[in-house]
């Protein structure tokens, strides 16, 4: 709270009456929302940043290009969440109760992956795509195909949905995950909740099955909210509040 200023990876019309409550604590207007700040999707599929992954990038999204508009969930828990044998067990039973494409994004490192590498034999022909490793995940929801996201709520990935425009199905599990969903949740409406909670805390997989399917229906109002979201975040960068606050900030800068 003593800072000069502050810069915050959001933007007005996400959290607006936050930025104003900030102003207010600090007691001055040097705060500004500048995002989202988001990684080049079109950029280096294979960099050190990257990560390593058992399938090409290009194979990924040719297997995309392949499936029909909003058909697609894309599932991912993040570089650090690790779903437990309980959890993983009843994502993959709804998985093979739904009637969704999806692709699956798992660290190489996970030992779900030994459970996945049966469920991999026993999925139906090309209804699913399991990542073991780095995945693309801007351009996969960027993709046409794609028109959910069942994510632990992480800042970096809220941001990412939003700007994708595509509905989210929140997981937290820690941190502030929890208050993120609930901005997305409850606040926003630009999502709904699946579940919450650490390893003990297991998903009913008829349940978890529903909400996967009914989340790519085109009409639901979630889908409708988080659309007019990404119009208002990719405003924000373009031509609107944030780029309006990066100039400024670097005007002030530049005049210490």
């Amino acid at each position: 709270m003593r800072s000069w200023g502050i810069l915050y990876n959001t933007f007005e019309g996400l959290e607006g009456v936050y930025i104003d409550h900030i102003k207010k604590q600090m007691g001055h207007d040097r705060v500004w929302a500048i995002g989202p700040l988001l990684p080049d999707e079109h950029g280096p599929m294979n960099s050190a940043r990257t990560g390593s992954s058992a399938v090409p990038p290009h194979d990924l999204l040719m297997w995309l290009d392949n499936k029909p508009v909003d058909s697609v969930v894309y599932i991912c828990f993040g570089s650090r969440a690790t779903l437990s044998e309980k959890q993983i067990c009843a994502l993959l039973g709804a998985l093979k109760l739904s009637n969704i494409n999806f692709i699956f994004s798992v660290k190489a490192s996970d030992s779900s992956s030994m459970i996945l590498s049966g469920f991999e034999d026993d999925m139906e022909a090309r209804r699913g795509f399991v990542v073991k490793g780095w995945a693309p995940q801007l351009a996969i929801l960027k993709h046409r195909a794609v028109g959910s996201y069942l994510t632990h709520c992480g800042w970096n990935s809220i941001l990412e949905g939003i700007a994708a425009g595509v509905m989210m199905l929140a997981w937290p599990m820690g941190a502030d995950q929890f208050a993120n969903a609930t901005l997305l949740v409850d606040q926003l409406r630009a999502g709904k909740r699946v579940c919450e909670g650490g390893p003990e805390l297991v998903p009913d997989a008829n349940e978890l099955a529903r909400l996967l399917d009914e989340s790519l229906n085109g009409d639901l109002r979630e889908r409708i909210k988080v659309k007019e979201l990404s119009e208002d975040a990719m405003k924000a960068v373009k031509e609107g509040t944030s780029i309006r606050d990066l100039d400024l900030f670097v005007k002030l800068v530049s005049e210490l």
